[in-house]
């Protein structure tokens, strides 16, 4: 593609394409194709101008072969862009803002009274029309303020005052609309599928193929804790599907054979095959959508207090205005009190604020399910952690592997990633990662396997039962022994290293040894996260005390339990709040479900299992624990601007009641006044709470 260099700064480059005109969509491929280029920063494509900023740390050469090689044929083919991007969204409403603002300059600079009058006629039919449908049903809205407001105007003759009245009015409403359609359309984005493989079963056994292989009609295998990525139908076996995702009931469902079953749902227990019906799980970005839409749950006890508020003052609101004239007789004093209300602001700043609040989270990689979670956030004085994954890294590595009873050392790493290949979970990725950089291929040689939740995994090999997990699991609950004469042996695996165990018929036959790194930063954001103002920061883990001991110590938390189930950390979530306290869970795997379910915000990093972030209220992407630190930030400044907001919108409404009961004030200029405050608290509580970005985190230590 041939293009012109606009602008040419060390890191920052502004060139403009030799193009015809840039469709939105040709747009998107463009910039999401630049984005994949290594050492780019970040990009922005203005589609009007055909021009493209690109941010880059890499070399200078490298952007502009990337440029000179790009096509929108090429690029559009290699599925860069996600299906729903916010450009077009944009797009319409900055076309309505910019529509509803040269409207208004025209009627008022260029149209004869009598034409503008008439037109200000015609757009109160909807005000007053809302404010009948209020009073009818009963209800003392702001709809009934708005009409009341523009019919006296306009029975006094005063149209100017009515139309900049609806101006306002239609102003607030666009923005408002357009706030909530982009934070939700982001929210929905976020939320979206992050699926690549799927277990495809095909002649009697299973093999791990690409999702964009899989055709309608082929069979794919779900087990507990796995995503369903396609919409279809169960033709076997039986799971516990949870679907908080698109219906917002937390409870799971279960699925049967003929059930259906829809994409981005979790299996959350049992085992199933599904039939796949469709290829896209594009329905449910819809469904989202509407959840978030709907749910009442996603409210913040700050915006239902508004909302609640905003109609309990419009009696008030009234009652002040009918007393004005009733005391003195003053009709235009008695439309300076009608034309200034509070609820109009605060049914309107404060839901923005906290959409706004969610739109920017999602900025730092940081998914938000709802308003109330950042609240409970800000609140919390408690926060659990899980070790494995969350305080350590989400990739540990096998540092060694110890033979028992004569068994070849890899034959059992062959065996034990044959089965945990089936699992999301990192200590499972480890085992698989390790086999795969030996050369150690392994074929379906199993029968079904059955996995147990927080203690491991079992099957059948050649007629003879194997089993994988925790110690508690293959020595107390499978009953399973250490070979004759091995004890010594087993007494000196290193106390520095996690295990997980593998028997083969009720024999130890190896433990793999699993290095298992501290998060460089853990340290740091715990010290932080104290700082913020968590008086409590707990672990939790299944692992053996002396690993969780020596891990605890060295991050700093100020409690540790270890080798718990995960219904010992849903437990001690339960006691806490049941003593006052505001707790967070911070955890990655499917044991750690329970736990995030019970926190009043449940936090899943991204690259756990599937239930966990689709369970959890909040998830971070970030791969640095100084993303819970920027996400309490967050919520303490989104919580400060609603209470700011608040005292605003009291204080100077009031004021301007008063002035104009005073009659220093005429209506026109509190009105204007009033709208203004509303139109301006709403842009300010669009604004970012922390322009510095979450560098700042770090630096603050």
């Amino acid at each position: 593609m041939k293009c012109t260099i606009l602008h040419d700064l060390p890191g920052r480059l502004r060139v403009h394409l030799c193009c015809g005109r840039m469709s939105l969509s040709q747009a998107d491929v463009l910039e999401y194709y630049l984005r994949a280029q290594d050492g780019v920063q970040d990009v922005k494509v203005y589609d009007r101008t055909q021009d493209a900023v690109v941010v880059y740390n890499g070399t200078r050469g490298d952007v502009i072969a990337a440029l000179a090689s790009f096509s929108f044929a090429k690029a559009e083919g290699m599925e860069l862009v996600p299906e729903h991007t916010s450009r077009e969204l944009n797009r319409e409403f900055e076309d309505k803002l910019a529509i509803t603002l040269m409207r208004r300059c025209v009627s008022k600079l260029f149209l004869p009274a009598p034409i503008t009058s008439a037109l200000a006629l015609f757009r109160s039919v909807k005000y007053i029309k809302e404010g009948f449908l209020a009073l009818r049903h009963g209800r003392l809205s702001v709809a009934v303020l708005d009409a009341t407001a523009i019919t006296v105007s306009m029975t006094r003759g005063d149209f100017s005052t009515a139309g900049s009245v609806m101006f306002m009015l239609r102003l607030g409403e666009i923005l408002e609309e357009w706030t909530r359609k982009k934070s939700v359309a982001d929210l929905a984005s976020a939320m979206s599928l992050r699926v690549d493989n799927v277990w495809l079963q095909a002649n009697g056994t299973e093999i791990l193929t690409k999702i964009t292989d899989v055709k309608p009609g082929d069979r794919i295998v779900i087990r507990a804790g796995g995503m369903i990525p396609l919409d279809g139908k169960v033709a076997e076996g039986e799971a516990m599907v949870n679907q908080s995702s698109l219906t917002g009931e937390s409870m799971p469902v279960p699925k049967r054979p003929g059930s259906p079953v829809y994409a981005g749902t979790v299996a959350e227990e049992g085992e199933c095959v599904i039939c796949v019906e469709k290829l896209s799980g594009s329905g449910r970005y819809d469904r989202v959508v509407r959840m978030i839409e709907e749910s009442e749950k996603l409210k913040s006890t700050a915006e239902d207090k508004s909302s609640r508020m905003a109609d309990r003052l419009v009696p008030y609101t009234l009652a002040g205005t009918a007393l004005t004239y009733l005391l003195t007789r003053n009709v235009t004093k008695m439309l300076s009190v009608l034309m200034v209300d509070f609820s109009c602001a605060l049914k309107l700043a404060i839901p923005i604020a906290v959409l706004s609040a969610m739109r920017e989270c999602n900025g730092y990689h940081i998914s938000v399910k709802g308003g109330r979670f950042l609240e409970a956030v800000a609140k919390a004085d408690t926060i659990v952690f899980d070790k494995t994954g969350t305080l350590t890294y989400a990739a540990p590595k096998v540092a060694q592997i110890v033979s028992f009873g004569g068994h070849d050392e890899a034959e059992m790493l062959r065996l034990a990633a044959c089965l945990e290949e089936h699992y999301p979970h990192s200590m499972a990725n480890a085992v698989v990662e390790e086999a795969k950089r030996r050369g150690l291929t392994h074929e379906e040689y199993h029968s079904q396997v059955q996995y147990l939740v927080a203690h491991g995994i079992s099957s059948m090999v050649e007629g003879k039962k194997v089993v994988i997990g925790s110690a508690h699991f293959v020595f107390e609950d499978e009953g399973c022994r250490i070979p004759e004469g091995e004890q010594d042996k087993y007494n000196e695996l290193s106390a520095a290293y996690s295990h997980l165990y593998l028997c083969v018929d009720g024999e130890l036959a190896a433990v793999i040894c699993i290095h298992d790194p501290l998060r460089r930063e853990a340290r740091d954001a715990i010290k932080a996260l104290h700082k913020s103002g968590f008086v409590n920061v707990v672990m939790m883990t299944g692992d053996n005390r002396r690993t969780a001991e020596s891990v605890a110590a060295e991050v700093g938390v100020d409690a540790v339990f270890a080798e718990v189930l995960p219904e010992d950390k849903a437990s001690f979530i339960r006691q806490e709040k049941a003593k006052g306290h505001t707790v967070i869970m911070v955890g990655d795997g499917i044991n750690d479900s329970p736990a995030l379910s019970e926190a009043d915000a449940g936090i899943a990093i991204s690259t756990g299992a599937a239930i966990a972030r689709e369970i959890a209220d909040i998830t971070i992407a970030s791969e640095d624990l100084f993303a819970l630190v920027t996400l309490r930030r967050l919520s303490e400044e989104l919580m400060n601007r609603i209470h700011h907001n608040y005292r605003f919108i009291v204080a100077f409404n009031f004021s301007l009641i008063v002035l104009g009961v005073l009659g220093i004030l005429p209506p026109t200029t509190s009105a204007l006044l009033h709208n203004m405050s509303t139109l301006g608290i709403s842009l300010k509580s669009m604004t970012n709470l922390l322009p510095g970005g979450d560098a700042q985190e770090k630096n603050a230590l």
